[in-house]
């Protein structure tokens, strides 16, 4: 059924005529902070600060009830065709990245999951293998990971999350963009004789990856290397990069496996395998399961996955705020928004909805944000006293991953963390009254937050599932294919016709056919 069509939508928007006003005393307090409260696994989701109460709680689950978000969830982790749009020509796939970190549950899924998981097991042992072997030997010190979007910003971060458990004596660098620079800068640094690359590309033939790749080859033969005793590929079974004799080792990923949703796959098995170790990596899958889980539960006071998807709704389409700022109160989760920027945007960026037809609605949220208290001190000037309000999703923990830290004027760095998140998600909702109107603060600004103990490789696999299934459970409730992404193929067929050109001009023959890749490049040249 339509997302505008369902009854809940109707009674929502009559609610969001008339949406709670949290800067009224009596709104605001303890009561309020205990009650609107949800937790999944590890996590706390604090709710207090959204403009919302009980019966829009309430009807946002009759909207999600009557949009089958649950069934469709389910359906997705057993593996049935997600990835579609009814009477087009589309992808036509399931959507199976929870199968790369099921096979620690032990439940029975359908026969197609059961398939997708064994699959996926075969890959993990042979990573563990892979990994007993090279540490055998004491071969490799250094990774170079090659990959872009979702090959590169989820492991990136993961990366960066748990850095601080980094096995001794190894190093990671990531090769990404196209640019020459951020090549030339990684290789200055890595020791490439003791150096693993791992390159990853699920068709085999993006162009960014496919080209560093070969700038990169070219350094080690240039330093009397061979390439194959260095490089491994992550790709598809059959694509052009699955020739072993290329490569010191293939493991492989599966087109149910979206780039964005492939960090627990071998995508960013590989890198977190090889700088942290199996185990962590173990722990880390373990989590992700277990959120997985949480996202099939019908209570939605322990689906927080869900009641996420639900408040950004809420506020998307019945309160019309455009963006969303992820906040991590947590250095450690530096890059993490940027991952979530893609997953959501690439994911729900969508105009049309699964039949085809154009929506009359608002889609995907604009993601963005930088970690706190760092994020205090540069934009929260105008998400506190700008025109139009942004709601925010901060992320916190309540002790550090290290626990090395110092008392300075009474209390820890950690406590002055959380104190800075806990006032920012009070100070945005109630506001401040002032009769310096430069001083005022109109509140009824939305944020929750994600608590949880400690930032543990466990509680990264869950927060990293949390948002993959928030995304998810967003685009079953519109009845958008969250799963494709064409929106990012125009641009790369214009780029190809623009990089003949330039190939042409290089040997002379320049092709009339493309006047503006030509203006172009007459322009560059008088410049």
């Amino acid at each position: 059924m339509d997302f505008e069509k369902l009854s809940a939508y109707k009674k929502l928007q009559e609610l969001a005529k008339n949406p709670p006003d949290l800067t009224k005393n009596s709104v605001f307090n303890i009561d309020r902070i205990k009650n609107f409260v949800a937790k999944s696994k590890d996590y706390t989701l604090f709710y207090a600060g959204e403009r919302v109460n009980e019966d829009i709680i309430k009807t946002l689950f009759e909207l999600a009830k009557e949009a089958s978000a649950l069934e469709k969830m389910q359906n997705m982790q057993n593996g049935e065709i997600v990835n579609f749009i009814r009477g087009f020509p589309s992808e036509n796939r399931a959507a199976l990245h929870t199968a790369t970190r099921d096979f620690f549950s032990g439940d029975k899924k359908s026969k197609t999951a059961n398939e997708a998981k064994a699959l996926a097991y075969a890959e993990y042992e042979k990573l563990k293998r892979f990994l007993a072997e090279i540490e055998t030997f004491d071969r490799f010190q250094d990774l170079i990971m090659i990959g872009i979007g979702g090959s590169d910003l989820g492991p990136y971060a993961n990366f960066l999350a748990l850095a601080h458990l980094i096995k001794k004596g190894r190093r990671a660098f990531f090769i990404n963009n196209i640019d020459p620079d951020n090549l030339h800068r990684v290789i200055e640094s890595a020791n490439l004789d003791k150096t693993l690359v791992a390159v990853v590309s699920k068709s085999g033939n993006t162009l960014e990856t496919m080209t560093n790749e070969a700038f990169l080859r070219d350094c080690f033969v240039k330093a009397g290397l061979d390439p194959r005793k260095h490089f491994v590929a992550v790709t598809g079974e059959g694509s052009p990069m699955d020739d072993k004799s290329l490569y010191l080792d293939t493991f492989y990923i599966w087109d149910w496996i979206g780039g964005r949703f492939s960090s627990t796959s071998m995508v960013g098995g590989v890198l977190l395998g090889f700088a942290f170790g199996m185990e962590i990596f173990t722990e880390f899958l373990k989590g992700a399961s277990e959120m997985d889980h949480a996202a099939l539960n019908p209570n939605l006071s322990e689906n927080i996955p869900l009641l996420g998807a639900l408040l950004s709704i809420w506020n998307r389409n019945f309160l019309h705020y455009e963006t969303l700022a992820v906040i991590p109160y947590s250095q450690a989760l530096s890059r993490f928004p940027a991952h979530f920027q893609q997953l959501s945007m690439e994911s729900n960026g969508k105009h049309i909805d699964k039949e085809g037809k154009r929506t009359p609605f608002q889609t995907g949220m604009i993601i963005w944000g930088e970690p706190g208290t760092n994020a205090q001190h540069s934009f929260f000037q105008l998400l506190h006293q700008g025109v139009d309000p942004i709601p925010i999703e901060f992320i916190g923990f309540i002790e550090s991953q290290s626990r090395f830290d110092f008392i300075f004027n009474g209390t820890t760095s950690q406590e002055k963390l959380l104190s800075n998140l806990l006032a920012q998600s009070i100070s945005l909702a109630t506001g401040k009254k002032s009769d310096n109107p430069n001083k005022e603060f109109d509140g009824n600004r939305p944020s929750h937050i994600l608590m949880a103990e400690q930032l543990t490789p466990k509680t990264l696999g869950e927060l990293l599932a949390y948002f993959e299934h928030k995304t998810a459970f967003e685009g079953f409730i519109w009845n958008i294919n969250s799963f494709d992404q064409e929106g990012v193929q125009l641009g790369k067929v214009v780029a190809e016709k623009i990089i003949d050109q330039f190939a042409s001009e290089r040997k002379k023959e320049f092709n009339e056919g493309y006047g503006v890749a030509k203006a172009y490049l007459e322009l560059f040249k008088k410049v």
